[in-house]
């Protein structure tokens, strides 16, 4: 029989921290804590099965869910000695999402469950304090009435902002009791205004609905979208947290707070959080107040740290950090709540740090001996190393001071301001570099989050969902910018005397809380010893060989000094378009016999020879893979009027001549057209001109440095093994023919591009002739699914959206069909050589998964964008790693 309820607390543990796929993190992790012996409020958990069920079964529990979490309940009052829904002494519960994985703030959470009428006095006469229960009670409306029964939570706080108004007090907890009691009594005609219906006095029905959001708001449109930017599958679910309630909101003596046991923004070893006196969780996330740090060494001027505060409550969280951390061997984020002095754990989970945080503590942690080297590279998110390879601001750059706030994201970004999360996206599409200001974001705000370049608060702290969020997604963040005033209306932001209008550009600086008028520069980022460090270790433990698909001198440059270990993919055509070679490549496109191609060709060749000379220089001896001239050649030809009369006048021909020439080079469907090594067999003398210009580019290289280049010349389209032998023997023709001319060898090689299910399915044949095959996913995607890659982007994100693909095939390989083909076309290959080099370029190349694909089919390297390359080095770490765990499990 399943058992759908797991109890935690008070002696009575169900759970373990290795059940968070059950448990979800935070019922798992609550579980822990109370094992460990750590002070953590008793309660029960509802299983993530729960939700599936509740899912596939139109949103109906399973049998049995509700006697179990009866005979849970039952638990809790013995263990705490209150009854649910007692007038005199009222048990509250707290009702909290729990995903397996940390969703901050994308689910919906409901405090003081169990108040009403008759309880919340029974609650002011146990704690001798009826503001504190009034406050709670109209906190619970709040709540309720927001996450359970969709009123806009906007509307509550106009009453309360009205309330104090009213009292002439800027501060909630300046207002007394009898001021939350109207503040109750209006929450309660709102409700059966907005609703029809009073608002629920029963604890149970309270409950159930409270349980039932919860599941609910894991398909809300914020979870939805949070999930598909980072890859979290639907079908996981999440769990509820059925918890005794706590109270920071108690008096002076009580708090709540939220800290990181290392800074989740540098990385350093530094407790580092933030509290607020008298509130309850909320309070913090939400930004409504401005919080206090936990630690005198970050405490400002003006401040008043909780170490000074309530300095036993601090000693205790510090023991606790130190408790979790070696426990978890982690940096941990932790809630916590102090009552009357005493402190309370509300959850723990691995925190969510910025990029280069997480590269400097998986380091420091190795060197502390807390984890090893193996385990430090497996802890940095390969796809998050983009967030170190972005410009910052340039010190030297003039600059005006708009504002200052908290550095709650580092990273730098310019652009033009909006005020809503809808018109980030909308202009983001558009191609516009936007920033997003907001007195403070919602989990509402997600989407315009993400589109934005970085993001302004006006209110907030280093906790706040801005912070935390912005961290996650690798923006840039300035928070709690207290000084600057924000007008909706209006569509402005006020500061020192200034204002800025929607569509003004300003510039953010997330590492230090400034913002600033206009564009500011920024120069390239410099990698910490650190990444240094970690991409050695990651060196060590890959198997995979690392390349650049590079064809330019800053490409090749740039993919040195990220530690390419060759260039995979060298593109000639991109060679073509420059200004000075394209004429060239058009005279010899308008050519109307071979004479006239040669002597085009011949115009060319100094210019192809220059461009491998300089690739060869740069990679001193690496392995440099040029593919020979692969698109239409119609794409090399002008398309509007100007630009024909320009091309007519500079050829010596006529525009009719022009377009006569393009329709008889239009093709339907160019990419399954004549392209790649088609042309190579219509017009031999292209290809013959490409493969001298790289044997003399070569010998060039060899006689200047000593060390001569291994060219690796790479043949695309190919099909069939004729099509490879009449190409093979063109390349081989002209490097004997140099190597005669110059009286010196040098050792090259003659490969193909896997990228049609035909080559894959004959790889053993064509296997006979190549010395290697590069699998060109870009090519194979399309052909194997049979879509184009330029037109499937109007339906492909409505695919991934309903579950057909898991995935864009473009982003991340297809393993079950293109990954298929990849497996055959290897397989095949190796069985004829078994010492065949395998390889893949394109931009899958770059992409962790697709990486992890291609260690399990025992591929020898992968080729990435020059920026990709420190992603590729510690993705083809990662997936070693995990390919030789599954080999020892």
């Amino acid at each position: 029989m399943t058992k759908w309820v797991y109890s935690f607390g008070a002696g009575h543990n169900e759970g373990r921290a290795d059940m968070n796929n059950l448990l979800g993190g935070k019922g798992a992790n609550l579980a822990e804590m109370a094992s460990i012996g750590l002070p953590v409020p008793p309660g029960f958990t509802i299983t993530t099965e729960v939700c599936t069920a509740f899912y596939e079964n139109s949103r109906r529990y399973p049998d049995g869910l509700d006697a179990e979490v009866g005979t849970a309940l039952s638990q809790v009052e013995k263990a705490v000695g209150r009854k649910f829904g007692e007038a005199k002494n009222p048990l509250l519960v707290s009702v909290r999402s729990g995903a397996r994985v940390s969703m901050p703030g994308m689910m919906d959470t409901v405090l003081n469950l169990g108040l009403n009428d008759q309880t919340v006095e029974g609650l002011a006469k146990a704690a001798n304090d009826p503001r504190f229960a009034w406050d709670s009670y109209r906190r619970f409306i709040q709540m309720y009435g927001s996450v359970v029964l969709g009123i806009d939570h906007h509307k509550f706080e106009e009453i309360i902002d009205h309330t104090k108004l009213e009292a002439d007090v800027t501060e909630d907890t300046a207002l007394t009791a009898q001021a939350w009691q109207r503040v109750v009594e209006a929450y309660k005609d709102l409700v059966q205004h907005d609703t029809g219906k009073p608002f629920p006095q029963q604890p149970h029905e309270q409950l159930w609905g409270a349980i039932g959001a919860v599941f609910g708001s894991w398909m809300n449109h914020r979870a939805i979208t949070y999930r598909k930017l980072h890859d979290i599958p639907a079908d996981w679910g999440t769990a509820v947290n059925v918890q005794t309630m706590v109270y920071g909101n108690m008096g002076d003596d009580c708090a709540t707070g939220v800290c990181f046991t290392r800074d989740p923004s540098t990385g350093e070893n530094a407790f580092y959080g933030e509290y607020l006196v008298n509130a309850q969780g909320e309070d913090v996330v939400a930004g409504i107040r401005t919080p206090q740090p936990v630690s005198k060494a970050n405490a400002k001027a003006g401040e008043t740290p909780m170490e000074v505060v309530m300095p036993e409550a601090y000693r205790d969280l510090l023991r606790v950090r130190e408790t979790l951390e070696q426990h978890y061997r982690d940096m941990q984020d932790l809630e916590f709540t102090v009552q009357q002095n005493k402190l309370y754990m509300l959850q723990t989970r691995n925190g969510k740090r910025t990029t280069a945080a997480s590269l400097k503590m998986a380091v420091d942690m190795a060197r502390e001996g807390l984890i090893d080297e193996a385990e430090a590279v497996r802890r940095v998110n390969a796809s998050s190393l983009d967030q170190l390879l972005h410009p910052t601001l340039d010190p030297k750059a003039p600059r005006t001071l708009l504002a200052r706030g908290l550095p709650a994201s580092p990273g730098a970004a310019s652009g033009a301001v909006v005020f809503s999360a809808d018109e980030a996206e909308s202009r983001a599409q558009k191609g516009e570099a936007i920033i997003l200001v907001r007195i403070e974001t919602s989990p509402e705000d997600i989407h315009g989050m993400h589109a934005a370049r970085g993001i302004l608060t006006t209110r907030g702290g280093m906790t706040s969902h801005a912070a935390v969020v912005a961290r996650g997604m690798g923006r840039p963040c300035v928070a709690g910018a207290s000084e600057v005033s924000v007008d909706y209306n209006a569509q402005t932001l006020t500061a020192a005397g200034r204002t800025v209008h929607d569509g003004d550009v300003i510039t953010l600086d997330g590492a230090t809380g400034e913002v600033f008028l206009g564009t500011v520069a920024m120069i390239e980022p410099a990698m910490s010893k650190d990444f240094a460090t970690l991409m050695g270790w990651a060196d060590k433990a890959r198997r995979l060989g690392v390349r650049a698909n590079a064809e330019t001198p800053l490409d090749a440059e740039t993919a040195r000094k990220f530690g390419a270990e060759g260039i995979g993919l060298s593109r000639t055509e991109h060679m073509f378009f420059d200004p000075k070679r394209i004429g060239a490549v058009r005279q010899m496109i308008m050519a109307s016999n071979e004479a006239g191609r040669r002597a085009a060709l011949a115009r060319l060749l100094p210019f192809q020879r220059d461009d491998f000379r300089e690739l060869f220089t740069i990679m001193a001896g690496l392995p440099v893979t040029i593919r020979l001239l692969d698109p239409p050649l119609h794409e090399f030809l002008p398309h509007s009027d100007v630009e024909m009369e320009e091309v007519a006048e500079g050829l010596g021909t006529d525009v009719a001549t022009i377009r006569r020439r393009a329709a008889e080079l239009a093709e339907a469907n160019p990419m399954l057209g004549h392209r790649g090594c088609r042309l190579g067999i219509s017009f031999p003398e292209i290809y013959e001109m490409q493969a001298r210009a790289i044997f003399e580019g070569a010998l060039a290289v060899a006689m200047e440095s000593g060390k001569p280049p291994h060219p690796e010349i790479m043949i695309p389209l190919i099909a069939t093994r004729r099509e490879l032998e009449i190409t093979r023997a063109q390349v081989d023709q002209v490097a004997q023919a140099v190597f005669a001319e110059n009286g010196r060898k040098i050792e090259y090689s003659v490969g193909t591009m896997i990228e049609l299910p035909r080559a894959a399915l004959v790889a053993d044949r064509i296997a006979e002739l190549a010395d290697f095959f590069s699998f060109g996913t870009n090519d194979l995607t399309q052909t194997v699914f049979g879509l184009s890659r330029d037109d499937a982007g109007k339906f492909l994100p409505r695919y991934v959206e309903a579950g057909i693909l898991p995935k864009d095939p473009f982003v991340s390989i297809d393993a079950e069909g293109v990954g298929e083909m990849m497996r055959i076309g290897a397989e095949r290959g190796r069985s004829v050589k078994n010492n065949l080099k395998l390889g893949i370029c394109g931009e899958h190349g770059g992409d962790p998964a697709s990486i992890t694909l291609c260690e399990k089919l025992g591929l020898d390297y992968v080729s990435c964008s020059p920026y990709r390359v420190p992603v590729a080095r510690l993705a083809a770490a990662q997936a070693a790693l995990g390919v030789e765990a599954d080999r020892t499990a």
